[in-house]
């Protein structure tokens, strides 16, 4: 086998979110060895400036790459919405992120033409969703909303609870009168929530999920690359995050929803330009 299709797809988020791409790539290419960066040290990204998360998502990369990756994955609505052309300009290797291949899925599936988004308040700000439907059909309508609490009702495991529907209700009332068939997750961690929201907007809207679109996306960028690990065997899984290991391990199994054997603690360096392990924070707190 080439050499080159051994290396594993290198993703990164701010968080836990991105395990549910992981969780897609894993389902659709079981060969495919896969390298995770959580930067739990500077979650969340959507409160952050347009300038950090870019500096954010450079710095995640330049991680990845000291793990000899052959693919770049921005499971990260902000981070995508913000920073991948710079990144993707900057790099040799491909890259991709969620927002692009949800954007495609939601124009596909819209029957009148209408679609709502709903995601981080960066990624609703940046109104990249909206630009990127306009490029793939200028004749679709959008609308978006900001929902945060989102991420922390899905990270406190309140999947399908009355508060979460409270909130639910609270969050897509703005967008009840547009009329949407179309709505687009545009979260990482909204997808464990799909039953309350498909529940609050109706049975008859799609909900695009941009984790599993994104692993459709990166199956296509590797048989393009002749990058495709087929191997039937399972491959292997690296996880590591800036802070608190334990806690990652925790909350990112419902996420991933399989076990996680290990985390590894990655800290700065004393000059900020690098990262280095930190064996110190690999244990389990009390």
């Amino acid at each position: 086998m080439n050499d080159e299709r051994k290396k594993a797809v290198g993703v990164f988020d701010s968080g836990v979110g991105g395990l549910t791409v992981v969780h897609e790539i894993m389902k659709r290419l079981p060969g495919e060895a896969i390298v995770y960066f959580g930067d739990t040290a500077r979650v969340p990204y959507g409160s952050k400036s347009p300038d950090t998360v870019r500096r954010f998502a450079s710095e995640n990369i330049e991680f990845l790459k000291t793990k000899d990756v052959k693919l770049l994955v921005v499971a990260c609505n902000t981070a995508s919405s913000i920073a991948l052309p710079e990144i993707q300009e900057k790099e040799d290797l491909p890259v991709t992120g969620v927002l692009l291949p949800g954007a495609r899925a939601a124009a596909r599936a819209t029957r009148n033409g209408r679609i709502a988004v709903i995601g981080t308040a960066a990624t609703i700000r940046s109104r990249a969703y909206e630009k990127a439907i306009f490029d793939i059909d200028p004749d679709l309508e959008t609308r978006s909303h900001p929902c945060p609490l989102f991420v922390s009702l899905a990270e406190e495991g309140w999947l399908d609870d009355e508060v979460t529907e409270l909130v639910a209700r609270r969050y897509l009332q703005p967008l009840a009168d547009f009329k949407a068939d179309t709505l687009v997750l545009g979260c990482t961690h909204y997808p464990l929530l799909k039953k309350v929201i498909s529940k609050v907007a109706g049975e008859s809207v799609v909900l695009v999920d941009s984790a599993a679109e994104t692993a459709i996306e990166i199956e296509k960028i590797l048989r393009e690359k002749d990058l495709l690990n087929d191997m039937e065997s399972r491959g292997r899984f690296e996880c590591f995050v800036s802070d608190t290991p334990y806690l990652f391990k925790e909350v990112g199994e419902r996420f991933l929803r399989m076990p996680i054997l290990k985390v590894e603690h990655v800290g700065k360096e004393k000059d900020g330009k690098g990262w280095h392990t930190d064996d110190s924070e690999n244990k389990e707190k009390p």
